[in-house]
């Protein structure tokens, strides 16, 4: 009897996680994909299904809402799942002391507590098949702490370090486990503002939202446990390794303080 096989992507409307739900469609796997309510997720779900000729399961679920993982992991407990990729996340570029409590709670409860919780409560069938795999996306912003930043960073640092501490609790065991540092990605025009307020430097480490997808696809079947797409992005984590962190903060708040100018140009813009 020939079970289907299913990869679960997180976050996949739009932007990475879209990008990595094209990928996989195009490998002819078969697709769970989740999204907040509103994002047209079964549209694009009816979309793969029929122009890739495969298996696509859609939800609307907001995965930092009290037990929403948990309810989720129940609706999905019929499917085989052989690759999860955490993908979800959020984050943005504001002053600290400016920051809601709920914009907190946002990075917080998405970027770590779903993560982890999800990967927790799907283990156990990843592990009865014969060979799984758990992408975990991070951030470059993942090698060092960030002014104006400081929540996601710090975020994207756990993510890198529960990764690799899973991965070695795991191997032998059938299940691999890679982390994932993307740079930037001009996933919309909001964001592409954003880099483009950045040094010729940082806007060099950018790379097409479908190529990050294609190497993290290409690289997680490799197994390979560290995936740092893109020469230049490869180049500025040797850099985070060898300029001392007091130096790198300087240089980043200036950077981080021009983003914040031009965002708050785009809304000053807007509401004109």
């Amino acid at each position: 009897m020939n079970i289907e096989k299913y990869t679960l992507i997180t976050g996949a409307s739009a932007g990475l996680g879209k990008e990595l739900a094209l990928e996989c469609a195009g490998r002819s796997r078969n697709l769970i994909l989740t999204a907040l309510p509103g994002e047209s997720i079964k549209r694009f779900g009816l979309k793969l299904s029929l122009q890739f000729n495969i298996q696509v399961k859609t939800f609307e679920t907001d995965l930092t809402e009290f037990g929403a993982v948990e309810q989720f992991v129940q609706n999905i407990g019929d499917f085989e799942i052989e690759i999860l990729i955490n993908n979800a996340g959020v984050g943005g570029t504001k002053s600290f002391l400016e920051a809601k409590t709920e914009y907190i709670d946002q990075i917080v409860l998405l970027n770590m507590r779903a993560l982890v919780l999800l990967t927790h409560l799907l283990l156990p069938v990843l592990r009865r098949q014969s060979r799984a795999y758990i992408l975990n996306i991070a951030s470059m912003a993942s090698f060092g702490p960030m002014p104006f930043k400081t929540v996601y960073p710090a975020s994207k640092a756990f993510v890198y370090s529960f990764s690799r501490g899973l991965g070695a609790e795991l191997r032998g065991t059938g299940v691999v486990v890679s982390v994932a540092h993307p740079g930037g990605m001009r996933t919309n025009a909001e964001v592409t503002q954003r880099i483009e307020s950045h040094s010729r430097l940082i806007r060099s480490t950018t790379l097409e939202t479908r190529l990050v997808a294609k190497i993290c696809m290409r690289k997680l079947l490799k197994g390979d446990v560290l995936i740092i797409p893109g020469f230049m992005n490869k180049l500025s984590w040797l850099v985070f390794k060898i300029v001392p962190v007091w130096m790198r903060l300087r240089i980043m708040r200036s950077s981080l303080q021009r983003e914040i100018n031009a965002s708050n140009q785009i809304a000053g813009g807007a509401c004109k």
